[in-house]
């Protein structure tokens, strides 16, 4: 059986779908891989590998074959307990056996590790944990968190790009001048502008030292047998920079006095602006993981033998005790053992709402405490805690590709060849037949067809989308697993709601309390709870969880008895009571009739009607249901409007069904549906051609959500649903469905206005470049700019909100 791990890998020196395109390629060609993907907007490659057949460094090796640098994180970890070399050996041998690991030296004098690692593999936490399994102790020496590491190398890049570009500018300034004063007849233009030598002293610099990163990518990217943007710039700008420098030394001998050194110095200031502009609007499109990452707490306050500790997050050990005060974050996932508090969960659910908590409640890890102190027990740290796991689903969701994408891959791979191509074939017809001879307007028309194409902007019209979207979805509780489910769910036309717990709020509530004889409706639930207080049945224990927040702490009756499938009997304060069904009061010869229309009337409303008879006469009438969420009938008119098809499953009664579905709006109802049948409920909808989103939260639900063709599961849930899952609505709240389907449409939107462009952009501009109907520079000027207005137009996305009365 093959053995499949995923890893992750962060790259540096991309420039457009060509290089993604290429690496990918080269990734899948290799024995052992199952499956590679580059993202070229997050600039990372997901890695699906057989560790049997290959290691993480052979695809390091290969991918700085490629010319392009696979980003390591590195970390000093100071060691406590080496006595010798042998130690510093041992560690540093132990180390760099790990998966992950690079590098990794010990250096005994200064009781340093120097380790250089890929984060996605392998965690500083796993470093430690190997180094204290040998014997020593381990501390993080100047650690650097992964989010910052990428933060710095991406301000780096832009202080890089920043300073080529101010260095250009300066630079290509009287080259402009040049160019206007040669486009408009100015005559004031000072002598010196017009002069080769100094055109060919400022050109110089921009070309070879400005340029160099374009000659550098484009010589691996021929180097490996393939093509990128930066071949199309490196040969486009080469042309007009040589033609000219040709016509400078032997210009009278081959009759050719005109030079183009501003048309190789601006095109290259241009697309560094453009580059640099590119490098921050990415910068934004990851703000969704940062913003998260941000949420965490950075200490804990450990209880260790009595006293307190203030440490690091990392340190914080699965069963620790953990006190958190008013206004303090929670560092880790846990459940409370003393005190109660009122939590902010709104990062996790988006709900505003504090939650109220105490003994025996699970608390979440980066929610806020409001009000009270108390203790907790941590049971996940690390990558285990929700906020970890969110983490990973949005990071892995924004590195997936959607369907959509495949065309733009398929493109953009025979893009630049098919480019070079054009422009060979643009300068033979103007050389040899429009215009015979004349070398100089074939060479413009040539680097114009080079430099106006742009496979940038085509590599990044989806991922920068799918990077906004998910990550949007995120910030309004809506966790979305990838960017295939982010389009697949644009395209549902048929939301399946199961009823308990997704439309409901799945714990049964008493609703109505109806008197027969001088009885006040409050002796009643006393009564009642007080009867029910031994009763194991949720029916039951929803009365005495009303008497409980009515009369507080309630006594126990004086004697007890369970009638299973019919109710129960007691003593209370001396009084005979029973409560349960009609059968239990017929078999104990107690006369119902006169309140049997009012039962019905409970019934047909969806409640369970209670009966409670003191001392053998019936008393009252207690109804119970399950009621329905405050926001259902919002999420189902919601869904109704955007003309989706809302249907209710569930396994109740046709009776109690009908009356849970009307009171929301449903009028399709699949009613006595058992939880093994709902798959095949789901396949059977699927069957008639409709697009099915299914919405559960428990265990049962979990085949119909794997069924449908989008799955969402409430995040109050079962994990196992979650787990089923393509969408999880982290609040429960059930508008999130028209939420996420809103999302899917505004960002596939989004998407197509990116391909549209991107595509017309190239396919107008070719044409318009080779008829000769364009200065090279303004072709520049536009396929540096086309890559920064489809990143822009994603970041768009970022001011969407879901309104419920907005119907598109």
């Amino acid at each position: 059986m093959i053995r499949v791990e995923k890893i992750s890998l962060k790259i540096k020196g991309m420039t457009c779908a060509a290089c993604a395109a290429k690496i990918e390629k080269s990734l899948n060609k290799m024995a052992g891989v199952t499956n590679a993907n580059v993202n070229l907007a997050m600039e990372k490659v997901a890695i699906e590998y057989d560790p049997t057949e290959i290691k993480i460094n052979d695809f390091v090796e290969k991918i700085n074959k490629l010319g392009y640098q696979v980003v390591a994180d590195n970390i000093d970890l100071k060691i406590q307990g080496m006595t010798c070399a042998a130690c510093a050996t041992k560690i540093e041998k132990k180390l760099n056996s790990l998966p992950g690991v690079a590098k990794a030296t010990v250096n005994l004098a200064t009781e340093k590790a120097s380790v250089t690692y890929y984060s996605s593999v392998v965690s500083t936490v796993d470093l430690k944990a190997v180094i204290e399994k040998l014997g020593y102790k381990a501390q993080v020496a100047g650690d650097r968190v992964d989010s910052d590491k990428e933060k710095e190398s991406r301000e780096k890049e832009i202080r890089k790009q920043k300073m080529y570009f101010i260095f250009s500018a300066v630079l290509s300034l009287p080259l402009a001048l040049f160019m206007f004063a040669e486009l408009f007849k100015w005559n004031w233009v000072p002598a010196i502008i017009f002069n080769m030598f100094f055109q060919l002293a400022l050109a110089t610099p921009i070309q070879f030292i400005a340029g160099a990163q374009f000659y550098k990518d484009a010589y691996y990217a021929l180097k490996n047998k393939s093509a990128n943007m930066a071949v199309l710039v490196a040969l486009g700008t080469s042309a007009a920079y040589l033609f000219s420098v040709v016509v400078t030394f032997w210009g009278q001998q081959i009759g050719e006095m005109h030079v183009y050194y501003e048309t190789s110095a601006i095109i290259i200031t241009l697309i560094i602006l453009g580059k640099l502009l590119e490098a921050i609007a990415k910068g934004k499109t990851s703000e969704a993981i940062k913003k998260l990452m941000g949420l965490q707490a950075k200490t804990a306050r450990v209880i260790r033998e009595g006293k307190e500790y203030d440490i690091p997050i990392e340190e914080v050990e699965v069963g620790e005790l953990i006190v958190v005060r008013p206004g303090e974050k929670v560092p880790v996932d846990g459940i409370i053992k003393e005190g109660y508090s009122a939590l902010d969960e709104s990062m996790l659910t988006g709900e505003s709402i504090p939650v109220d908590k105490k003994a025996g409640d699970q608390v979440i890890g980066a929610t806020i405490n409001k009000h009270g102190t108390f203790k907790f027990e941590a049971t996940k740290v690390g990558k285990d805690t929700a906020l970890a796991q969110i983490v990973k689903v949005v990071e892995d969701a924004q590195g997936s590709k959607a369907p959509i994408q495949r065309m733009a891959d398929i493109i953009s791979a025979y893009f630049v060849p098919a480019v070079i191509v054009i422009a060979i074939i643009t300068f033979s017809v103007w050389f040899f037949i429009v215009e015979p001879g004349n070398f100089t307007r074939a060479l413009i028309n040539f680097t114009a067809v080079l430099v106006i194409a742009c496979p940038c902007a085509l590599g990044l019209a989806t991922p920068t989308s799918i990077m906004v979207g998910t990550g949007k979805g995120a910030e309004n509780g809506i966790l979305i697993k990838g960017g295939e489910h982010l389009e697949n769910t644009h395209k549902l036309d048929t939301i399946v709601l199961d009823k308990t717990g997704t439309i409901t709020k799945g714990k049964p509530e008493v609703t109505d309390i109806y008197s027969i004889n001088a009885l006040a409706d409050n002796d009643i639930l006393r009564i009642a709870a007080i009867t029910e207080k031994g009763s194991e049945h949720p029916l039951g224990e929803a009365i005495v969880i009303k008497g409980k927040e009515v009369f507080g702490e309630l006594p126990d009756p004086d004697e007890f008895n369970a009638i299973p499938g019919h109710g129960v009997e007691a003593v209370v304060d001396g009084k005979k009571i029973l409560m349960g069904t009609r059968k239990l009061m017929r078999d104990r010869i107690i006369s119902i009739e006169k309140i049997e229309d009012k039962m019905s009337e409970f019934e047909e409303q969806g409640k369970t009607a209670m009966l409670m008879a003191v001392d053998n006469s019936i008393a009252a009438i207690i109804a119970v249901a399950d009621t329905i969420k405050e926001t259902s009938i919002e999420a189902i008119k919601a869904l109704k409007d955007m003309n989706i098809d809302v249907v209710m499953i569930t396994g109740d009664n046709k009776r109690t069904a009908r009356a849970i579905a009307e009171q929301v709006g449903i009028t399709h109802v699949l009613a006595e549906v058992l939880p093994e049948d709902k798959a095949s409920e789901v396949a059977k909808l699927k069957a008639q051609g409709k697009k099915v989103g299914m919405v559960g939260d428990g265990i049962n639900d979990a085949p119909a959500l794997v069924t449908a063709d989008v799955g969402m599961a409430i995040g109050t849930g079962a994990d196992v649903a979650m787990e089923a899952a393509d969408i999880t609505l982290m609040s429960g709240d059930l508008r999130g469905i028209p939420a996420s389907i809103k999302l899917s449409r505004a960002t596939m939107r989004n998407i197509r206005q990116n391909l549209f462009w991107a595509l017309i952009y190239n396919t107008l501009g070719i044409p318009v470049a080779a008829l000769g109907l364009l200065n090279p520079v303004i072709a520049g000027g536009a396929m540096a700019f086309s890559s920064v207005s489809v990143v822009s137009n994603a970041l768009r996305l970022k001011r969407w909100t879901y309104k419920p009365a907005q119907n598109k």
